[in-house]
């Protein structure tokens, strides 16, 4: 189905994009354009967020309220976000928009909608290589039909006002007229296990290893800390695990029937087992290699093996920012004689 005013498809975008698709959005479609495996989806652009934006100036404003509150005061923030998020909520889609999300989300999953998805926010300042919003805006698993969906895309816009977005532009000076939501509709992974996986150490910052963390069922348990995943430490190139760390995974996030997801036990059987094969460790060590020479850098990558097939399809690939953010920071004050600042840096080197 071709692109049109409000929505895109993975197959047609990529992070050159990111000011129409967001952080996410551009991560997946990049992604799918350089042959790494995602489920399929579309985006609800930021040309959908402006329009329905625009709405709500009309009635009253949003940008120039958030422009004017300071970040240290929370009270202040509070309030006004939780306004502004229920505007969101309460707002109707304008016809146009509701119309060309509802061809969309036919097109990917059917006139009959058999298919869940994920509904997950994109917003244009999230996941870049110096500012990284993860886990502040908001993902909707396996919502199970359209109204859901145009639903889950309002609150995924309200998100975008939570009190610790808000207060994280703020401090970081972001003006809010450069500050929109893409909303990333995708197609649910009725995972057998799921998790992360960073192309260099959280630990030490080894770039010659690959981090996995791994669990049963969906990998909302593992990013969520709800579960302790199993661990291994790979070595990028020779593929030797250094590490293996089986943990007892009591519970596992899996779909309900009428949409949504829920916590359950873990068999007995199961709870000790690796949640991973060596087989299925070197095939993600493959792609994490694919993935961090696409992008030049160290990533911070959600995974899932599906259920029925065994295939391993990436949810998401973020630039990694601890490590990287050390890196970038300078090793000594400058000082005013640039002979005690070379020997500051270099002086306990040997």
């Amino acid at each position: 189905m071709p692109a049109s005013e409000f929505i895109g498809w993975f197959a047609d975008i990529g992070l050159g994009d990111r000011a129409r698709v967001g952080g996410k959005g551009g991560s997946l479609g990049e992604l799918q354009r350089a042959g790494i495996a995602v489920p399929p989806g579309f985006v609800v652009l930021t040309t959908a967020f402006e329009r329905f934006l625009n709405g709500l100036e009309r009635k009253g404003p949003i940008r120039s309220l958030i422009d004017g509150l300071s970040a240290d005061d929370h009270a202040a923030v509070s309030a006004c976000c939780a306004q502004i998020r229920t505007r969101v909520t309460e707002e109707p889609l304008p016809t146009d928009l509701l119309d060309e999300v509802s061809s969309a989300y036919a097109a990917l999953c059917g006139d009959a909608g058999l298919d869940a998805v994920a509904v997950r926010s994109s917003a244009t300042t999230e996941d870049s290589a110096d500012l990284s919003f993860a886990g502040l805006q908001d993902t909707y698993l396996w919502v199970t039909s359209l109204s859901q969906i145009l639903h889950r895309i309002r609150t995924c816009w309200a998100s975008l006002y939570s009190t610790e977005s808000v207060i994280y532009r703020r401090k970081s000076r972001l003006p809010e007229e450069g500050v929109a939501m893409a909303v990333v509709v995708q197609k649910m992974v009725n995972a057998r296990t799921a998790g992360v996986m960073f192309t260099r150490s959280p630990m030490t910052g080894d770039r010659s290893v690959l981090t996995v963390e791994a669990a049963w069922g969906l990998g909302s348990s593992v990013v969520g800390g709800e579960v302790t995943p199993d661990r291994w430490v790979v070595g990028k190139i020779t593929g030797d695990i250094s590490v293996r760390e089986i943990s007892a995974k009591l519970i596992q996030h899996v779909p309900m029937p009428g949409g949504g997801i829920e916590a359950l036990p873990v068999a007995e059987t199961l709870r000790d087992t690796p949640s991973l094969s060596d087989e299925e460790l070197q095939g993600l060590r493959a792609i994490a290699r694919r993935v961090e020479k696409h992008y030049g850098r160290p990533q911070d990558i959600e995974w899932a093996v599906a259920h029925e097939t065994n295939e391993i399809l990436l949810l998401q690939s973020r630039p990694e920012t601890v490590w990287s953010g050390k890196a970038a920071e300078p090793v000594a004050r400058p000082a005013s004689d640039p002979h005690a600042h070379v020997m500051s840096v270099f002086g306990g080197k040997r």
